[in-house]
Order: structure tokens, then C-alpha cells, then sequence
């Protein structure tokens, strides 16, 4: 057997164990209503918890910066890539989230596997949530650090780990919002911990910059941490609707990584037009209290709505709401049968979840109406029924 009939038999593997993921090209722009193959659904799997990336008014201030700006960066940062627009920008977010200063990266990917090697090397430890997104997972093994890996959510597990390490640099890394299950880490917790044992504390806020906190400030902000040793990485694509990501921090620290973090030297600079567009986003994130009152009127109406009986809903108080299934097929079938109904909300399997915990990944956006959480409601629980005989 050849390399290509490796493939060819992974691959098959993947299709034999419902593991085989599948990419739908979607005809309109990014709204819980979309066309695909030209039939409409209401989505409920985009990241666009606020509902701005279709927002005309992001549109026209993208169209304005690169009507200034033109459509590429030219170079990488440090080279010639930088403009004044992406420096305003950077100012915007380190007030909007009280740091010091703040440094964008292209993508929340890119932010996570340059900081942590920045940050620490052969011989430091890195203390991490099992349960950490992937971009953490590679940034510490990219750094080669020891690693250690504590249960979801167990602080007395980490406060043991930190306390048994003699490494000279400790670097504690949490999501704040988990992607998939929906909770929120104790961020308090895991700051009292940092400052115990002098460890960095790196936050992944993808999922809470914009929702949560006092104007969607983000979950630091929600649970009143602050300190040099906080470093708050936060995503653009998600809440704040366009694209990219930021870490925020102490002067100090963002220079350090400015001049260190490898996916930040030794990239092109995202199109400056963007930066525009995300200034008029922040402004829109700090305006939008009525936005965020909506989503946690959706997040209640979904949860108490579902009277499900076999299929468990995580307990979840963020736009992130999991519905557990278990196996893959069925996850597979349940999804397929939403779509008879126009209702999109893929199956989430292994490795992306732990095996045996298949699950419909339901997201809520402030652009849902109370009706689509209504239609979804009793589409699940009628399915639930069905599949379950």
C-alpha cells in the first residue's frame, strides 16, 4: 500500500467510525438566516453571538478603509506592514478592556501559539485546563515546556500541580468561555493562584470578549482581575463580527511578545482596511447592553423551553449551549433531520469532544429571534422522541 491509499484508507476510516467532517458552502452573508444549495435555514451554529458581521455599518467602515487603505498590508509589522489605522485600533482595545496595551494578531490561532513559547521555554512549566482549545494545546507544545494538564475546572488538582513544580517560570493557561461546553473557569481563582505561586496567567476570552462584563469588556472584566501577571487574549471574528485577534496587557509584556511571539514576526500584517472596521465593531461592542439583553433572553427561552429527557443540555449561561447526544450516529441522524426542517446545527464529534459525547453545539446570536429558538425547542424535543424509540 502506497502513501495514497493511506489516505485513501484513513479516510474511509473516518467515514466508518462518523468521524468524516463535511464543509457546506453557505450562498448569503453570515446571519442565523442563510441559503445554502439554494434552500434557507435558520443557523444556529455561528460564533457571531452579537450579530454584527453582516452589520451595515461594519460594512460601509470596512468599505471606507480600504477605499484609504487599499486591501493588503504589504509586509509583515515590524517590516513595513504596520499602519496608523491597525496603532488606533490597538489603543482602542487596550482602553476598552482597561490594559495597558494591546497587540493584534491575525487570528486568535495565531495569538495563542506565539505567546506561550514567548513567554516560556525548556525548563518552565505550563498548567492548563484540560479542556483548553486547541490553539492553547499547540501553543505549549510548541514552547516545549513541561506541561501539565489539570481536570476541567479543578482548582484544588492545579493548586496541587503548581505546588509540586520547582520551575523557575510557571505559566497558567484557561480559556474563560470553553467552546464547547459553555462554561465560564474561575477566573478569580485562577488569578489568586498565579499570584501564590508567581505564575503568568493567560486567558483565551474568545468567547467572552463582547458578552460578558460590564459593556462586553470581557470576562476578566466580568470578574474584576487585573495585575501585571494577567495577559488577556481576546478574538475579533466572534462577538466583535470581522476578524483577528488581540492579547492585552501590561506595557511591558505586549513589548516583549511584540518582539518575540514568532506568528506575530514572521507574518504579513492583516489588511489595514480591517482595523477600520473593527474601531467601528468596539464602539458598537460598548453601545450594545440592548444586544446583550436580547441574547440572555434567548439563552432562557432555550433553556427553559427544552424538556428533553434522554439528551442532556449542558448548564450554561453563555450563547454556547450544548446538547449532548453521545454517539456519533445519532448526533449525525439528529442534525440530519433538523435539516429536513431547515434548521442547521451540525454534529460536534471526536476529537474536537471527548468520545462518547457527541453533541449538537448550539450557539445563540442577538440577531435569533425568540421565534427561531421557539422552532428549534420543539423540533428537538419532537426528534428526541423519535430517535429515542
Amino acid at each position: 500500500m502506497n502513501r495514497l491509499d493511506h489516505l485513501r484508507a484513513a479516510l474511509d476510516k473516518l467515514d466508518d467510525e462518523r468521524l468524516r467532517r463535511i464543509r457546506r458552502d453557505i450562498e448569503s452573508p453570515c446571519s442565523p438566516h442563510v441559503v445554502i444549495d439554494g434552500r434557507a435555514f435558520t443557523a444556529f451554529c455561528s460564533n457571531d453571538y452579537l450579530g454584527l458581521a453582516a452589520d451595515s455599518r461594519l460594512t460601509e467602515a470596512l468599505i471606507a478603509g480600504a477605499r484609504k487603505w487599499g486591501v493588503g498590508a504589504g509586509a509583515s509589522h515590524l517590516v513595513s506592514g504596520h499602519y496608523a489605522v491597525q496603532r488606533a485600533l490597538e489603543e482602542r482595545l487596550a482602553a476598552f478592556v482597561g490594559r495597558e496595551r494591546a497587540l493584534v494578531f491575525s487570528s486568535g490561532f495565531m495569538a495563542n501559539t506565539g505567546i506561550i513559547p514567548a513567554l516560556v521555554g525548556r525548563g518552565d512549566a505550563i498548567f492548563a485546563d484540560r479542556l483548553n482549545h486547541a490553539s492553547l494545546i499547540d501553543g505549549m507544545l510548541l514552547s516545549r515546556a513541561d506541561t501539565h494538564r489539570f481536570p476541567h475546572l479543578d482548582m484544588a488538582a492545579l493548586e496541587r500541580q503548581l505546588s509540586a513544580s520547582e520551575a523557575k517560570t510557571k505559566l497558567i493557561a484557561s480559556d474563560s468561555v470553553f467552546s464547547m461546553d459553555g462554561d465560564v473557569a474561575p477566573l478569580r481563582e485562577l488569578m489568586a493562584l498565579a499570584e501564590r505561586f508567581d505564575a503568568w496567567l493567560l486567558i483565551d476570552d474568545a468567547h467572552g470578549f463582547g458578552v460578558l462584563g460590564p459593556q462586553g469588556r470581557g470576562a476578566p472584566a466580568e470578574a474584576g482581575i487585573d495585575g501585571w501577571r494577567l495577559i488577556q487574549m481576546g478574538t475579533l471574528s466572534k462577538a466583535a463580527g470581522v476578524s483577528g485577534a488581540f492579547v492585552a496587557g501590561e506595557a511591558t509584556v505586549i513589548e516583549w511578545l511584540m518582539q518575540k511571539a514568532r506568528t506575530y514576526l514572521f507574518t504579513t500584517g492583516s489588511p489595514p482596511a480591517l482595523a477600520q472596521a473593527l474601531i467601528a465593531s468596539i464602539d458598537l461592542i460598548e453601545k450594545g447592553d440592548e444586544r446583550r439583553a436580547h441574547l440572555a433572553a434567548l439563552i432562557e427561552r432555550l433553556t427553559k423551553g427544552l424538556a428533553q429527557e434522554r439528551w442532556k443540555l449542558l448548564p450554561s449561561r453563555t450563547p454556547i449551549q450544548p446538547l449532548i447526544v453521545g454517539d456519533n450516529a445519532t448526533a449525525l441522524a439528529l442534525g440530519a433531520d433538523l435539516m429536513k426542517e431547515s434548521l442547521w446545527i451540525p454534529a460536534i464529534r471526536p476529537p474536537t469532544v471527548p468520545a462518547g459525547s457527541a453533541r449538537l453545539r448550539i450557539t445563540l446570536s442577538a440577531s435569533h429571534t425568540l421565534n427561531d429558538v421557539d422552532r428549534l425547542v420543539e423540533a428537538l424535543d419532537r426528534l428526541e422522541k423519535t430517535l429515542s424509540a
